[in-house]
């Protein structure tokens, strides 16, 4: 174990070496994301807005590590683990620097997670970024940190790192995130709903029916506006994510009507407030990326305003890594459960039965609350007692594999590779 961990360290070192020296030598426009909610969101309508316009890459699927960022500088593919596909990957970063590659990005757009303290100032000084977009902070990734205040002085990192000709792109709807302004010596640019955002979404409207489930927003900066259509994805976070998109692509020189018409092909991501056809004539809120307060609480308030012939059912797994948040956050996912006019909750994992019981003293009745320990289990259950008309929500952290729920009860299993989360051989085997 210890010649283990010794020879992992020694691996990190080395790519870490060679991630500095590639980034050195081909000098690519970096722009770097981090937040609690929505990164992953915005880091992929970022990149699509970009490369619209440019040589753009950018940091594939959830590999935002010290071991994914260097992925994403020296490309190729996801080794997923195999000694011999990190080998590729290091003869490669040693080739870049050998011979240069004309056909290396311009720009890199690098999604930075942190689940420790140190580890955004580790990944910037990997690639310092020129451009830095902070999202929305949440209660996610608590768990290793000691406070609250410890996780925000961790992601102001991608703001504070940036040279004074760079870009600080902030969400101007998270006061948190806003306040954090004043740490950064480069330009700030706001964007979101609030008044004051350089970049903002007006006369938002969203489809209450499922069947055409979409969002549209007038996409407004410096006295100009455009309209933009978001098919297949409900909710604020796929404005925000757009939003983000806009805001780092104005800061590229691009108009905003050729963001708009970028935007618009952007398709929607597995597991985030997607709407998929169910089975027996129903309608599923497939939202099984992540779970934190904050998107869960979204993910109801967009539940509740669905347009429903049949009945609400929201089946919620465990939400991960919320330290000492844990208990709170799930009693108040289970009042809001109510106060979204829930008429069947389904939990899932020894954290969820918080929620269920939380539902339950809020006014839900005992007969309309199952709880299971296993994603699949519930999945039967829901896929044997939903009716025609009825709208699921599901819902949780990475761990519990909620998508297991989707798949149980989609109407189109054979097509969950392509519209759910995790569903490469890595995750098939577990």
């Amino acid at each position: 174990m210890i010649m283990r961990r010794f020879a992992r360290s020694v691996f990190q070192q080395f790519l870490a070496f060679l991630t500095r020296r590639v980034v050195r030598r081909y000098q690519p426009v970096i722009v770097g994301i981090t937040g609690s909610v929505g990164k992953t969101g915005a880091k992929e309508a970022i990149f699509h807005v970009l490369s619209g316009s440019c040589n753009a890459r950018k940091s594939e699927g959830n590999l935002n590590n010290a071991f994914g960022l260097p992925l994403a500088v020296l490309g190729g593919d996801d080794p997923k683990g195999s000694v011999w596909g990190w080998f590729r990957v290091c003869v490669r970063g040693i080739a870049l620097l050998v011979r240069r590659d004309i056909s290396y990005p311009e720009v890199l757009v690098l999604e930075m997670g942190a689940d420790r303290k140190g580890d955004i100032q580790y990944l910037v000084s990997l690639a310092p970024p020129t451009i830095g977009v902070l999202t929305s902070l949440g209660s996610s990734h608590l768990e290793f940190f000691g406070s609250r205040e410890d996780l925000i002085r961790e992601k102001v990192h991608i703001i504070s790192c940036l040279p004074s000709s760079g870009i600080a792109v902030l969400c101007r709807d998270d006061e948190e995130v806003w306040s954090m302004r004043s740490k950064t010596r480069a330009a700030v640019v706001g964007y979101g709903t609030h008044p004051e955002a350089r970049v903002r979404a007006e006369y938002i409207s969203f489809s209450r029916n499922p069947e055409q489930a979409g969002v549209s927003f007038k996409l407004a900066h410096n006295g100009s506006s455009v309209p933009v259509s978001l098919s297949g994805v409900c909710g604020m976070p796929a404005v925000l994510a757009a939003l983000a998109g806009a805001a780092v692509g104005i800061q590229r020189g691009m108009n905003i009507m050729e963001i708009a018409r970028r935007l618009e092909r952007l398709s929607p991501l597995p597991g985030r407030l997607r709407v998929l056809a169910g089975i027996k004539y129903t309608w599923i809120i497939d939202d099984t990326y992540n779970a934190s307060a904050e998107s869960l609480f979204a993910a109801l308030d967009v539940l509740r305003d669905m347009e429903v012939k049949g009945k609400r059912w929201a089946v919620l797994g465990d939400m991960l890594e919320l330290g000492s948040e844990t208990v709170h956050a799930h009693r108040m996912g289970g009042e809001r459960v109510v106060r979204a006019g829930v008429d069947y909750l389904v939990t899932v994992g020894e954290r969820a039965r918080q929620i269920r019981d939380a539902a339950h003293k809020a006014g839900m009745k005992e007969d309309c609350i199952f709880s299971f320990s296993y994603a699949r289990d519930a999945g039967k259950f829901v896929q044997d007692k939903m009716q025609k008309g009825d709208i699921v929500l599901v819902k949780g952290s990475q761990g519990v594999r909620m998508e297991l729920v989707v798949k149980e009860i989609m109407a189109e299993p054979q097509q969950a590779r392509k519209l759910l989360c995790r569903q490469d051989a890595t995750w098939a085997k577990e």
